[in-house]
């Protein structure tokens, strides 16, 4: 056996104190295991608020995403001209996404009123809104809340708009960490469409979800 994986799985018996021979002393406990983890890794925020808007910015773009700004009372038209410019007429939303925020004429809204899949794949576009943003790698994290839909209706849809506030977006994983309120729940991180080169390293859009991704920046 190597040194390294004699070193891991030495580490995993104590850890879960699962070895017999050792004495109950050296087990060690979680918490003091997790007290332990070194975290010499940025936690907090270096850059001042603008800038670390202008880099999430910077980061979506380089993700080919579009970037749409507007403030609340205009989200409707910013909707619109998303929709309008991609050729879409029929829109998805979770149950708790704000009336406010839908257009009033001119697009069918499609409330997800626990659809089935096969209905969850007839609109091309689907609206939510988001829980905190990374960015050091430009990436929006949902948590499935109200305003979020299940994960299911932001995988299938074409193309996703995004609704994201300013005080949103923080530097750094750690800091969006920090934000997470449903730990023990599943999450879904977005870094622009969804592409992949696996394949004959070809850029294929839309392999694991839509292959557009809109943001409308409050």
């Amino acid at each position: 056996m190597s040194d390294a994986r004699f070193t891991v799985l030495d580490t995993i018996r104590r850890q879960l104190a699962a070895d017999p021979d050792i004495k109950p002393e050296l087990a060690e406990s979680p918490e003091a295991a997790y007290a332990r983890i070194p975290r010499d890794y940025q936690r907090a925020a270096a850059l001042d608020h603008e800038e670390i808007l202008e880099l999430f910015y910077d980061r979506l773009r380089d993700y080919d995403s579009e970037l749409i700004f507007t403030d609340e009372a205009g989200i409707p038209a910013a909707i619109a001209q998303a929709m309008r410019d991609a050729g879409e007429t029929l829109l998805l939303v979770p149950t708790g996404v704000p009336q406010s925020w839908l257009p009033t004429q001119g697009l069918g809204i499609l409330r997800d009123e626990q659809l089935t899949t096969s209905a969850l794949e007839q609109p091309r576009c689907v609206l939510t809104g988001c829980t905190v943003c990374v960015a050091m790698s430009g990436t929006i994290v949902l948590e499935h809340g109200a305003e979020q839909g299940r994960r299911a209706a932001t995988l299938l849809p074409d193309h996703h708009l995004c609704i994201i506030r300013r005080d949103q977006v923080v530097e750094t994983l750690a800091e969006a960490l920090g934000r997470l309120t449903h730990l023990t729940a599943p999450i879904t991180t977005i870094a622009g469409p969804s592409a992949t080169s696996d394949i004959e390293m070809t850029r294929i859009r839309g392999v694991h979800g839509p292959r557009r991704l809109t943001a409308i920046i409050l």
